[in-house]
């Protein structure tokens, strides 16, 4: 695409914590653009605060008097006069509304338009998009009410899926293989969507049978230019959550890669998609693919796609959100190499994955030839139950797929965090299962490895630390270390100004 001497933003506030807002403070220093953290009272310490240019504080540590306030985020910006809000993901990083709210206060959401981001939220009317749009869908049926059970049961088949229509997470999910399962299925499901989304539509898809979760990662501009930048195989799930993606997907062949491409540009163009996003598909043993939601946010493992392509994913949505095209067109893009990503998170596998809490005495960063740590570690984190539990991302490089195991498993091994446990231990594990170093996995990968027994009284501890998500808390926070005071001098603190903004706190 053309350059442009079209300027950038001035200041962006950025409404989030943890690794990601030290990803886009990054991004927007390296283009020049001056930068906003908010904090809770607990990551007053914390890195994203450090390095940002402003910070404003937010009050207490509950995401929802926090992070989720949206009236509180939109006061800070015009506060301190920045005129673009980038969210990160999670948080607020999907919520028609905010974005909405930005759009009326003249702030630029960097992210798609918030009539985009409620019709991908639905999965019911995005469904209907995409198969509108000529993108193939799972066999299934909508809006499924409890006295049409059965009968749409039968019009889609055993073995199915319920899935909550505002769904996200793996929540409100339930597989169903034979009738006498439904009804107790689609009432835990509906129970389920209706305590984490305040919604208990749900519908019904065809089971797809040990599965690849494939991602397209897409890219648009308010100028009609649609991409696409290749795949991402993030097959390695735990309970729906990833925890290893790789990229290219071993599975891949060239013209499943260029069926599957052509297909989620086909959907960018469809949702006229501005900004990054992902189209996620399932692909079954013979390699048909279907139609999963759309992610119209960054994702937690975009590191992937850069370092395959080159391409700064955080740098492209900044300048997109300010008006420009596209710095690239599809015929620039190719993947080089290979890269493999591993979600660091502070749990115990040895005990259920049960949360692990406590603060971080002691780190030992791993480095190296092709090796990336995305993170927001530093020693006197404490690791408790507000935020979520990820901690780092690390991220391996090779010119093949042998050597970008090779190298995440060293680095693995010299990552240590002192007395806290996680699942680095775990992750290694992984990589060194057959299944997967043949590169032959699919999504139940995870369930046919043997974990050790956990210990009861750990596992009711995690049905705690579940019930406090539910209301709104994840489970990592900054805070001094012990002894010491939160107004103690800060060698780290840089030259911005740091303000207050406890209104209704």
């Amino acid at each position: 695409m053309a350059a442009s001497n079209r300027p950038l933003f001035r200041k962006i506030l950025v409404a989030n914590r943890g690794e990601i807002a030290v990803r886009v403070i990054r991004a927007a220093h390296e283009l020049g653009i001056a930068t906003v953290a908010v904090f809770s009272e607990v990551d007053r310490k914390s890195l994203h605060v450090r390095y940002a240019d402003e910070a404003i504080d937010l009050g207490p540590p509950e995401p929802s008097r926090s992070y989720l306030d949206q009236g509180k985020i939109l006061e800070a910006a015009k506060a301190v006069g920045a005129d673009a809000i980038h969210p990160g993901y999670g948080f607020l990083s999907e919520n028609e509304d905010f974005a909405a709210a930005c759009r009326a206060a003249s702030v630029v959401f960097i992210g798609p338009s918030p009539e985009v981001i409620a019709g991908m939220g639905d999965k019911i009317r995005a469904r209907a998009t995409m198969k509108a749009a000529g993108v193939p869908i799972v066999p299934g049926q909508d809006g499924i009410q409890r006295e049409t059970l059965l009968a749409s049961a039968k019009a889609v088949g055993y073995p199915l899926m319920l899935k909550a229509s505002a769904g996200g997470g793996g929540k409100g999910i339930r597989a169903v293989r034979e009738e006498s399962e439904l009804v107790s299925a689609f009432e835990r499901a509906q129970g389920e969507a209706m305590t984490a989304f305040g919604d208990g539509t749900v519908y019904l898809e065809r089971l797809i049978e040990r599965p690849h979760h494939i991602e397209i990662q897409i890219f648009g501009d308010r100028h009609g230019n649609y991409v696409h930048l290749f795949e991402r195989e993030c097959s390695v799930q735990r309970r729906h959550q990833k925890i290893i993606e790789e990229s290219p997907s071993p599975f891949m062949t060239e013209a499943l890669r260029a069926s599957m491409g052509k297909a989620a540009v086909d959907a960018a163009r469809a949702m006229k998609y501005e900004g990054a996003g992902t189209v996620e598909f399932l692909v079954d043993d013979r390699r048909n693919f279907y139609f999963l939601e759309v992610n119209t946010r960054l994702q937690v493992e975009h590191p992937v796609t850069e370092m395959v392509t080159g391409i700064d994913l955080v740098r492209e949505q900044i300048r997109v959100a300010a008006g420009l095209p596209l710095s690239f067109r599809q015929s620039d893009l190719a993947q080089k190499g290979h890269a493999i990503e591993a979600r660091i998170c502070a749990e115990d596998p040895d005990q259920g994955f049960v949360p692990s809490i406590g603060f971080i005495r002691d780190l030992a960063l791993p480095g190296g030839p092709g090796i990336r740590l995305d993170s927001a570690l530093a020693t006197g984190l404490e690791v408790s139950l507000y935020y979520d539990s990820l901690l780092a991302k690390l991220i391996a490089w090779g010119r093949d797929r042998e050597e970008a195991m090779v190298r995440l498993r060293q680095a693995l091994a010299e990552f240590k965090i002192a007395d806290l446990k996680s699942n680095i231990a775990y992750l290694g594990r992984v990589l060194r299962n057959s299944e997967f170093v043949s590169g032959v996995y699919d999504t139940g990968l995870l369930t046919r490895m043997p974990t050790p027994n956990p210990d009861e009284s750990l596992l009711h501890a995690a049905a705690v630390a579940a019930v406090l998500a539910h209301h709104g808390h994840d489970r990592a926070t900054l805070a001094p270390s012990a002894g010491q005071s939160a107004a103690t001098s800060d060698p780290w603190k840089l030259d911005g100004r740091r303000r207050g903004l406890r209104g209704g706190a």
